[in-house]
């Protein structure tokens, strides 16, 4: 088995990067192939280059961040992504009960089962957990600019206060090339897995395996609008909410009446009026825990 890692060097996790070399050179695997980044758009790059010399297994050191980055150097590719759960946060990891703990996300990218996982495709990039315009772009937008390395998770809590009285962009989304909506919206998701900070199910039914993405629009505007919305969030009942309208298809197509930020997995771009996305099925194999016999 030819490994190699891809790593965040600003994240930490245990004993950091001198661990993992430990841990792996324990493991039998003594001189893999290895590629650190100062951030996680540089990292396609390198798991390029780790692909091309022949890696089986590429290991992905750091947040969701890091592994959207990799999944969209990987997807179609055939080798296999294991992850160590390294960044603020890890929902793909999380989703998948890779623990934070580097010998046993070892022993799972080395010995672990395999599965195919679908991602989400939008604006040419893939991503594996979700993708989302406005609020949800915005909160994360401000996040990164330093206050996640300073606060950690409150970063979003911070800036999700800041942003509930953002004003909603008229939006159109056709879902299957059939029209779906048509409104002021706050919010527009696309989910690959349902699940985002805080274990709250954004997208009660999505699954990486069934090849549609789930769609859901926000309304919500105001403080109060947007508690009633995530509380039903939280129970499991997105679908219930007066100001979310939850759906799923094989491809998106959307349009703003103006620029609206997009995030792709916890990870900010540049502000879109048109975008397309679609599920990509089986587009990337995956390290997991293996099952109890």
């Amino acid at each position: 088995m030819k490994v190699a890692v891809v790593a965040h060097r600003k994240k930490s996790l245990g004993g950091g990067l001198d661990e993992l070399r430990r841990v792996l050179r324990s493991a039998g695997v003594g001189a893999p192939d290895w590629y650190e980044v100062p951030k996680s758009r540089k990292a396609p790059k390198r798991v390029r280059r780790a692909v091309e010399r022949g890696a089986d297994v590429v290991f992905v050191w750091g947040g969701d961040g890091m592994v959207q980055r990799s999944v969209d150097a990987l997807a179609g590719s055939g080798v296999t992504m294991a992850i160590v759960p390294a960044g603020t946060a890890n929902l793909f990891a999380t989703s998948l009960e890779i623990p934070r703990d580097i010998e046993a996300a070892v022993d799972i990218g080395l010995h672990g089962g395999r599965r195919r996982f679908d991602l989400g495709k939008v604006a040419g990039e893939h991503f594996a957990v979700m993708a989302g315009v406005g609020f949800d772009a915005a909160m994360i937008d401000e996040a990164d600019r330093g206050m996640k390395r300073r606060a950690g998770k409150l970063a979003y809590f911070r800036t999700a206060a800041r942003h509930v009285g953002d004003d909603p962009v008229l939006a159109t989304v056709e879902l299957d090339g059939e029209r779906w909506f048509e409104g002021p919206a706050t919010c527009v998701l696309f989910g690959n897995i349902g699940t985002i900070s805080g274990g709250v199910e954004a997208f009660d039914d999505a699954s990486p395996f069934d090849g549609r993405l789930d769609v859901g629009v926000s309304t919500a505007k105001g403080a109060l609008q947007w508690a009633r919305t995530l509380g039903r969030m939280a129970l499991g009942r997105t679908e219930t909410s007066p100001f979310a309208e939850v759906a799923s298809a094989r491809k998106v197509r959307v349009t703003f009446a103006e620029p609206v930020l997009l995030e792709l997995d916890g990870g900010s771009r540049k502000p879109v009026r048109k975008l397309k996305a679609r599920a990509v099925p089986a587009a990337v194999t995956v390290a997991v825990p293996k099952e109890d016999p």
